[in-house]
């Protein structure tokens, strides 16, 4: 029995564009959602990730994890933008307000219940890293110090 060929090449598109789907709404969400750069202690977004030591300065929330800080898929395909920290502070930016977040991270937080947030020096979840358990923060990273790249939950 043979399927008409359009039938055949709309049910590929569509395990495609299922496939692709979550990944997209992941990055997206890490870029546009408003979660990103609300309150740390209010977000729904678990990973915290600050331009200075002990939790200071500019911030960004962050939901899912980030292969590379400096090249985040933004919905449209092959197109990528860097992630930046919040703007904070209109008549006076806090430190660090809208910079690249890629080699410029100081400290962190993780608020997830369940699951270890970790911060890699290379983009790809490689490298030196520096992990924070549920409910743990650190005020200094000590292995990815304005050295970091990528970041990802792990269990």
């Amino acid at each position: 029995m043979r399927r008409p060929l359009a039938v055949v090449a709309g049910a590929a598109a569509a395990l495609v564009l299922l496939a692709a789907g979550p990944a997209a709404a992941d990055d997206t969400d890490n870029l546009y959602d408003p979660a990103a750069c609300s309150s740390t202690g209010s977000s729904k977004f678990k990973f915290h990730i600050w331009y200075n030591s002990g939790q200071g300065g500019a911030y960004r929330n962050i939901r899912y994890a980030v292969y590379d800080f400096n090249s985040v898929p933004d919905g449209v395909v092959g197109v990528t933008t860097p992630l930046r920290y919040c703007i904070l502070g209109a008549s006076s930016p806090w430190p660090g307000s809208n910079q690249k977040i890629k080699n410029n991270a100081a400290s962190g937080e993780n608020d997830h219940y369940k699951y270890m947030a970790r911060v890699y020096y290379n983009s790809g979840y490689k490298g030196a890293q520096d992990a924070m358990g549920p409910y743990q923060h650190i005020d200094r990273f000590r292995n990815v110090y304005n050295e970091n790249a990528s970041f990802r939950f792990t269990s």
